[in-house]
Order: C-alpha cells, then sequence, then structure tokens
C-alpha cells in the first residue's frame, strides 16, 4: 500500500468517534463569570467619570454642588430681570398684548420667575420648553415645561412633527399644526440635530472634582483632620501576630473611640508592641484645596461667569468687581436675554401675523450705564448723521414721517 495512503487511513481512524443520535449532546461545562473577560482587562488607576444623565447632572452639579448653583442662579436671575423692549420699525410700544401677556404670563407666575424658570432650564439641561395655552390668537398663558420630560418626535424630513411630555407612565403628545403650541429654545450643539448642549454637561469633569475634594475634606475632618495609617504590631521579638480577641477589640476601640467628628483631637493609647505608621498625604502634599479651586474657576468658566463675581481666590483677571459685573453682561447675560426674547418674539408673532422685535434694553440696565452714556454722547456729537441715522446707532425705531 502506498504510503501516503497508509498515513490518510490512520489519520482517519483516529478521528473521534461520534455518540449514537440517541445520546443526547452535553455542552461543556465551565465555571466562568460572564463579566469575568471584562474584569480582567479593566485598567489600574484610570478615572471613573459620574453618569451624564441629565437627572444625575442636576443633583450632583447643581443641587449638590454650591459652585454650580450658585452660577446657574446668577445667570437666571440676572437674564430674567434684564428689562424687555417691544418694537417695530416706528414705534416703540409702551402697552401691548405681548408685553401683557409676558408680564402675567399664568395665575402661578410672573414675568421673573417664568424667565428664571426658563433660563434655569437652558443652563442646566440645554433645552427650554414654553407652552402657550389657547391658540386662537395670541395665548392666554404661558408655562415652561421641564425639560427632562419632554422629548422630541421627528419627522421624514428630520424636522420635528410633535412633542411628548411625560411623567410616569403618563404622556401628552403635542402636534406641530400651523400655530404651534410649543415653542422650543435650545443651546446650539454640534452633533445632535434636536437638543441642545448645557453648559452643565461641559462642566461635567469640574464638577466631579469639585464634589470629590469637597468629599474628602468632609471625611478628613471626620476622622480629626489626620491622614489614614497602620497599626503595626511588632511582637515582644519584633515580630507577631494577634489573636483574634486582640484583634477584635483593638477594631471596636477605633471604631468607638477615635473615628467620627466627636472624637476629633482625642489622643490614642497604643499598648506594647504596637506602633502608628502615618501612610496618607498632608493636605499641603495633596494641595487639594488649588485643585478644588482650580475646578470651581472651570466650572465658572463653562457657565461664562467671571470667578471674581463668586468670591473665588486667585483670580485676577478683572481689576475690580464693577469690570467683572460689566463684563458677565456684555459676554454671558445679554446675549442669552437677546436670543431668548427673538426666539419668544418669533413664536408669539406666528400666532398674530405682526412684525414685532423684542430685545433687551440696554439704557436700564445698570451694570452698562457708563459706556451707554458715553454712547449717547458720542452719537449727540455726530452732527453728519441724520436724526434717523443717531436712532439706528442707540437701537431706537425710526420717527414718524413728520415727527
Amino acid at each position: 500500500m502506498p504510503i501516503h495512503l497508509f498515513r490518510r487511513r490512520a489519520a482517519v481512524s483516529a478521528r473521534p468517534v461520534p455518540p449514537p443520535p440517541s445520546a443526547p449532546l452535553r455542552p461543556a461545562e465551565t465555571k466562568v463569570s460572564a463579566t469575568g473577560a471584562v474584569v480582567a482587562i479593566q485598567g489600574k488607576g484610570r478615572p471613573i467619570p459620574g453618569a451624564r444623565d441629565t437627572a444625575t447632572l442636576t443633583r450632583s452639579g447643581f443641587a449638590g454642588n454650591p459652585i454650580g448653583f450658585r452660577t446657574v442662579k446668577l445667570i437666571a436671575e440676572a437674564a430674567a430681570a434684564v428689562p424687555l423692549v417691544l418694537q417695530d420699525d416706528t414705534r416703540r410700544y409702551e402697552v401691548h398684548p405681548m408685553l401683557a401677556l409676558l408680564a402675567r404670563p399664568n395665575p402661578a407666575q410672573g414675568r421673573a420667575d417664568l424667565l428664571e424658570a426658563l433660563f434655569g432650564q437652558l443652563m442646566l439641561t440645554g433645552n427650554a420648553y414654553v407652552e402657550a395655552v389657547g391658540t386662537d390668537g395670541l395665548p392666554v398663558e404661558l408655562h415652561v415645561l421641564r425639560s427632562d420630560r419632554m422629548s422630541v418626535i421627528p419627522g421624514t424630513d428630520g424636522w420635528p412633527v410633535g412633542y411628548e411630555y411625560r411623567v410616569g407612565a403618563k404622556a401628552h403628545r403635542f402636534a406641530m399644526a400651523d400655530a404651534p403650541t410649543i415653542c422650543h429654545i435650545r443651546n446650539f450643539h454640534p452633533q445632535d440635530d434636536h437638543y441642545g448642549l448645557a453648559p452643565l454637561q461641559a462642566a461635567a469633569a469640574a464638577i466631579d472634582v469639585h464634589n470629590a475634594a469637597a468629599r474628602w475634606s468632609k471625611a478628613l475632618l471626620e476622622n480629626a483632620a489626620r491622614p489614614s495609617g497602620a497599626i503595626v504590631y511588632g511582637g515582644t521579638d519584633g515580630h507577631g501576630t494577634l489573636t483574634a480577641d486582640q484583634y477584635q477589640r483593638l477594631q471596636d476601640e477605633m471604631a468607638s473611640y477615635h473615628q467620627g467628628a466627636a472624637n476629633a483631637g482625642r489622643p490614642m493609647l497604643l499598648e506594647g508592641g504596637l506602633d502608628w505608621k502615618p501612610m496618607g498625604f498632608s493636605p499641603s502634599d495633596m494641595e487639594f484645596q488649588q485643585t478644588k479651586d482650580s475646578a470651581a474657576r472651570e466650572i465658572a468658566l463653562a457657565f461664562g461667569v467671571p470667578p471674581l463675581l463668586l468670591g473665588l481666590p486667585g483670580d485676577a483677571t478683572y481689576s475690580n468687581y464693577q469690570e467683572a459685573n460689566r463684563a458677565f453682561y456684555r459676554l454671558t447675560v445679554l446675549p442669552l436675554a437677546s436670543r431668548v426674547a427673538e426666539a419668544l418674539a418669533h413664536w408669539l408673532t406666528g400666532f398674530t401675523g405682526e412684525r414685532l422685535v423684542l430685545k433687551p434694553d440696554l439704557d436700564a440696565v445698570p451694570a452698562l450705564s457708563a459706556e451707554r452714556e458715553a454712547l449717547w454722547n458720542r452719537v449727540a456729537r455726530a452732527e453728519f448723521l441724520s436724526p434717523d441715522e443717531k436712532r439706528a446707532l442707540l437701537g431706537l425705531p425710526q420717527m414718524k414721517a413728520g415727527g
């Protein structure tokens, strides 16, 4: 027989014989966790970021962080207090149904309450939703809805065809008609077509650092403001171990007499053979206070609030408080208030068909009084400008014919 045929027959005969069809095949049993491989490749020492959903960010960055709380309140209250003017091409209105609606938007809220809630939703979630009640002409009521309960329903062309407001198992759908009942104001988001990017999301990492530094400081105070360490038992001859009863007694004494704020400063009594070995870093080594201040400045930077207005130390960007306050209004408050006022005017005029402009009254903002006075004086001395050109530079409507 040729040698290659012999090798092929030997290989075939060496193959395992499958069991008869009557015997069921049992898979090989393994005692391995389904997540074992994932845990095995986990990196060591890598930071674990906090959750980035809206509810968690609001709890940790607004309700649980003093810097985030103050920045959001500062922007929302300042923007809501900016006086607004309503005008068209020829006149500025002192009395108008739209002004009356904004002054008393609903029975439970006034103008400041409604706008503060609107600006707060923009800062915390990047989105703000205003509901109009009564769409036969100008709405009779306005309500700010919670952004975390609202979802956009996109159509086949990508534009929203409706909105859904969900509370628990109940949901209400707002259909987009010729006069939409929902005004959606959102921040710019480069990677989302329907939802805005919140400053709170951009500051999430700094908020995690600031909260972690606060927790570390609290834990340090609760442990007598001393770093952690180890109690080493050397024994009579330099080495040895404690008995179970001795070990348990030492643990109980440490928990009862040397932990917590009530025991701060209490001296530790170590019996023979026990020695205290500090193992932690001191606050100066960790420089946690500088890290905490740096994180606070990053939070303020994400929201556009000068750190000087928040009382943060070590910030010398502005020479005085007045300059920082003026920069805060010029760079943060007024652009936000202008954008929201324009969106509300565009939405509300869709019910009536009027062509009106709603914008901040810059002459009534105290932080801008000096520069507005300088602008008025400069325009008044410009003899080469016509009265209408001067009014346009000052943001005023043109004079009526013959006026």
